[in-house]
C-alpha cells in the first residue's frame, strides 16, 4: 500500500491527538513548517530528536552525460537537501517491516533484534 502523507493529515492528526480546533492545528502544522524551511533555506541544520535531521549540502559542478545522446553535459554547482533518518526511526521501520513480514508469512520469525521476547501465553 502506498499512502501519501499530507499537511492536511498532518493537521488533522493534530487536531485529534492535541484537541486544538481544526483552524488552529493547521496553523500550527504550516508555523512548524515554515520554520523548518526558512531554518534550511539560512543554511541551518534542523534535528528532530528520535526522527532524523535535515541539512542542504552544496554539491560542485561536474560533467553528466545525456543518457539519450551520450554527449557530456556540465552540471552546475548547486545545493540539494539532504535527510538523515534517526537509529530510533530506522529501528521504528525495520520493526514494523519485520512484522509485516511475519504476518504476511504466517509468522514462524524470531523478533527483530533489540526486541524483548514475548510473555508466554497461558498453557491449554
Amino acid at each position: 500500500m502506498s499512502a501519501t502523507m499530507t499537511r492536511a493529515d498532518l493537521s488533522e492528526s493534530v487536531y485529534q491527538e492535541v484537541g486544538l480546533s481544526r483552524n488552529d492545528s493547521a496553523a500550527l502544522v504550516e508555523t512548524i513548517l515554515n520554520e523548518i524551511s526558512e531554518a534550511l533555506v539560512r543554511g541551518e541544520s534542523v534535528k528532530l530528536s528520535s526522527f532524523g535531521s535535515f541539512s542542504v549540502r552544496q554539491k560542485g559542478r561536474r560533467i553528466g552525460r545525456n543518457p539519450k545522446t551520450g554527449d557530456e553535459v556540465p552540471i552546475l554547482p548547486r545545493k540539494v537537501l539532504v535527510f538523515r533518518a534517526s537509529h530510533v526511526l530506522k529501528n521504528k521501520i525495520n520493526r514494523a517491516l519485520t512484522k509485516a513480514a511475519a504476518a504476511k508469512s504466517g509468522g514462524g520469525t524470531s523478533p527483530a533484534p533489540g526486541t524483548p521476547p514475548a510473555a508466554p501465553g497461558p498453557k491449554p
